[in-house]
């Protein structure tokens, strides 16, 4: 692994880059030997000190759960990352396109949990039996690292490319519908761009939290009543520009729209 100090100062780097919306070079680039597990501590040692400014941890993020993404990525396994009180909007938002270095947009379901979850043994039936509600929910993408010829590595230092989400929708009880055959349709200015079906997550969207609780288990931490889980991707990512309206439609689930300016 890399010495701590230089961990320290990679998330020194990506903290300076988060507050300017910088673009930073390649980690892998100028760091060869770097590992998943550096890349992890970058990320944790990022969160601490956004923590430690005032901002609160709401949840986490999965990405680079279908099929769909690690072809749109080139990565070809799971990450995680975290999810602050600052990076939650709600239906309708008009978003500072300012805020972000680059906008790309995801179709996912959001998992709001009404008990703890932890690993390492934690299986998609744990998941339900833990969840509150599912609800729709767009992630924007968002990424301080160049992007060509990011690895894994690269992405999860960056803390898997999360910028914000949007909530919205109907929020429903995870044994009220089958979560594999929600669909969504995915707007840009009233052309349709993307579409998707939950089920291209894992075979199920509950599958990627799953995930997550037993990834989590191996750094010493779990999942708390309360928190919200970016479940992953069921739709490539999609680029916005500034005056962009993004509107999803995930039919008896409701809609969510909003608007970068």
């Amino acid at each position: 692994m890399l010495e701590p100090s230089r961990i320290a100062a990679i998330a020194d780097e990506l903290l300076d880059a988060h507050e300017t919306r910088g673009i930073v070079p390649l980690l892998t680039a100028r760091n060869p030997d770097m590992t998943v597990e550096d890349a992890y501590a970058v990320q944790s040692l990022w969160a601490e000190r956004r923590a430690a400014s005032g901002h609160r941890i709401v949840g986490r993020k999965i990405g680079l759960t279908s099929k769909v993404m690690q072809v749109a990525t080139g990565i070809t396994e799971p990450d995680y990352g975290v999810i602050f009180d600052d990076m939650v909007y709600e239906n309708g938002s008009t978003i500072p396109f300012d805020d972000f270095s680059n906008v790309r947009i995801e179709v996912e379901l959001a998992f709001v949990l009404a008990k703890p979850l932890s690993g390492p043994h934690c299986t998609i039936f744990d998941v339900l039996a833990a969840t509150d509600y599912v609800v729709p929910a767009l992630e924007i993408l968002n990424s301080h690292i160049e992007m060509a010829g990011r690895t894994i590595v690269d992405t999860i230092s960056d803390n898997a490319a999360m910028g914000a989400m949007v909530l919205g929708g109907n929020p429903v009880k995870p044994d009220a519908v089958d979560l594999r055959w929600i669909s969504a349709l995915l707007y840009r200015n009233q052309t349709i761009e993307e579409s998707g079906v939950a089920a291209a997550v894992l075979n199920h969207p509950a599958s990627g939290v799953a995930w997550l609780a037993n990834k989590l288990a191996q750094h010493g931490s779990s999942l708390a009543a309360g928190d919200i889980v970016l479940a992953g991707s069921f739709t490539r990512p999609m680029w916005v520009e500034r005056g962009d309206t993004v509107h999803a439609d995930y039919g008896q689930l409701g809609a969510i729209t909003c608007r970068f300016e």
